[in-house]
């Protein structure tokens, strides 16, 4: 993965965001102030979105009590933050998930949750609204990114899948939809951020993106 990332690292973030256009359905190019948030942590600590700043922010909403798509949204970000953490990246990512269901997950629930789906605590931050806010926080934040959870009378939520990123300046620069985009795809855009390369350049055939997709073991 290193040895790909170094290649897709010569590629302007312009040149990653239009083959994305074209290749990556699931994608939405976004260029827009992320809506701030201050939070805590499962220790108790204060998150603020401002502390990130400088840093590419992999950003997703879950309950721990769903039964079906937040676990498999968890275990992709996993995915995802195996294959950052095996480069560079891994200093210039944080990843954060943001529970909608504040009253129920408290902070050892939120360090449970991370441990059982695979995420490392070393660059991933699970985030809940303090106990005197109202219970519907979180949601709200939520809806500011464009996603609803709405609440039913069984505790349950339904609700969208959406993965946000945010680069290093507080903007939300994409959207991946749902479970079914390609990981490495979102790692790539995650590293033309990290590059901020602008200037667009030809690539050599076969395309990049099919050197890239035919050197994964999956």
């Amino acid at each position: 993965m290193i040895t790909l990332i170094a290649h897709a690292s010569a590629h302007s973030l312009e040149e990653v965001d239009q083959d994305l256009r074209d290749k990556e359905k699931y994608f939405q190019a976004i260029d827009s102030e992320a809506p701030g948030f201050s939070l805590r942590d499962a220790g108790g600590h204060v998150v603020n979105l401002s502390d990130l700043r400088g840093k590419v922010v992999v950003l997703n909403f879950v309950y721990t009590n769903c039964p079906d798509v937040c676990p498999l949204h968890a275990e992709r970000i996993a995915e995802i933050q195996k294959m950052v953490n095996q480069t560079p990246m891994k200093e210039m990512v944080e990843f954060v998930t943001i529970t909608t269901d504040p009253k129920r997950d408290n902070g050892p629930v939120l360090s449970d949750y991370g441990e059982a789906h695979g995420l490392e605590p070393v660059n991933w931050v699970f985030l809940t609204s303090a106990a005197d806010r109202p219970e519907d926080t979180t949601r709200k934040i939520a809806v500011a990114y464009g996603l609803k959870f709405t609440e039913g009378e069984d505790g349950m939520q339904m609700h969208g899948i959406v993965t946000h990123v945010i680069d290093q300046d507080g903007r939300l620069r994409a959207r991946f939809h749902g479970l079914k985009f390609e990981p490495v795809n979102l790692v790539v855009f995650i590293n033309a951020l990290t590059n901020r390369t602008q200037k667009p350049h030809p690539h050599p055939q076969p395309g990049f993106w099919d050197k890239l997709k035919g050197s994964l073991p999956w």
